[in-house]
């Protein structure tokens, strides 16, 4: 609803406002169900920003807009919402604030949804988007963003849905597919890779009580074998290309997972060379922790503990990443310690709900 005001001439702000007014009228007591939803609330967020405009000072340029109003019918069937991704994506944005600010207009996460992916307090985050919709009002989105930025945004919204805490996994898979048909660049198929082979665990992710099951200890006979098998296909294709980026090292390292018939079987060498190419293209320190764990599998627990020492114990998981390592090790009294204040520390009720049976699993032996 936001790309066809947008697309008919309302700047950002003001249609996302009337997109806002015009969800308000639909669930009104006695609103009923109109024959076309969409339309319906099309239209009706149409006027919501006519109404606005008309009371703003630039008059003459309003009431040209106004006379443009299209009659009320059925909504279009062209999806605007790829569109959008782009145009949030917008130049004069940093690509920092262009992705907050289409999460949260276009993805629908919450602020502080937004912030955890970012690692930045709520606070800072909302402080990020505000700013971005003050720098867009106005600016008519005629200057689509890069294709990196919207890749990224791509991914955050998928990893969102992938947690449970919104379903957007499946929608960012379908935008993905459509921005492959458009543009061929070896990223693009390579997130659209990495978004199918996570996608295909989906369902053993979690047991029947919401409980979060480890990669170690999930049911692979619940995987997805199209899903891995056209994930593989795409993304072999793509490093035929010899243009290796972030999105295609992570596919790759998400494939290796997907080609073990037992946790066991895992090629943790292979995985652990594509972390270190992850670290040269992004140096980032949630790869390198990541790394670790691929390292302690690879050449022993403590080899990762090594590389753990010399990263910040702030990080997100980084005190999980030590208990899992000292378990592996044997000083379960420090693992279980570990557990405990990882499960302090958790942001989502499964994963503190798991890390705390892991501490009561160590401490009751």
């Amino acid at each position: 609803m936001i790309g066809v005001l947008v697309r008919r001439g309302a700047d950002f702000a003001a249609a996302e406002d009337a997109v806002q007014d015009a969800l308000v009228e639909a669930v009104r007591p006695g609103a009923g169900e109109p024959r076309d939803p969409k339309g319906w609330l099309v239209t009706v967020a149409w006027r919501k920003f006519l109404d606005a405009a008309r009371a703003d000072t630039a008059r003459r340029r309003r009431e040209d807009l106004a006379d443009r109003e299209p009659p009320p019918g059925p909504a279009a069937t062209s999806d605007d919402t790829l569109r959008l991704y782009f145009l949030c994506a917008h130049p004069s944005l940093t690509p920092s604030s262009a992705v907050a600010l289409t999460l949260r207009a276009v993805g629908g996460l919450t602020t502080r949804q937004i912030a955890g992916a970012y690692l930045v307090p709520e606070a800072t985050m909302a402080q990020r988007i505000s700013r971005a919709k003050r720098t867009v009002s106005g600016v008519r989105f005629d200057q689509p963003g890069d294709v990196a930025t919207v890749l990224r945004v791509l991914y955050l919204v998928f990893n969102e849905g992938y947690s449970g805490d919104v379903d957007l996994a499946a929608e960012a898979i379908r935008l993905t597919r459509q921005l492959v048909t458009v543009i061929d660049h070896p990223e693009v198929a390579g997130l659209l890779a990495l978004m199918l082979l996570h996608h295909a665990r989906r369902a053993s992710r979690t047991g029947p009580d919401g409980s979060l099951i480890p990669l170690a200890e999930q049911d692979r006979s619940r995987w997805d074998t199209s899903l891995i098998a056209e994930g593989i296909a795409i993304l072999q294709a793509a490093l035929a290309r010899d243009r290796l980026g972030e999105f295609q090292a992570q596919a790759a390292i998400a494939a290796l997972h997907a080609d073990a018939q037992t946790a066991a079987e895992t090629d943790w060498v292979q995985i652990l060379e594509w972390y270190d190419e992850l670290v040269r293209l992004t140096g980032s320190p949630v790869v390198r922790l990541n790394r670790a764990v691929a390292l302690g599998e690879a050449d022993g627990p403590h080899a990762g503990l090594a590389a753990l020492a010399a990263l910040d114990e702030s990080l997100p998981r980084h005190t999980a990443v030590a208990a899992y390592l000292h378990e592996r090790a044997g000083d379960l009294d420090t693992a279980a310690r570990l557990y405990a204040e990882a499960a302090r520390k958790a942001t989502n009720a499964p994963e503190r709900d798991h890390l705390t049976r892991q501490a009561a699993r160590l401490n009751s032996r």
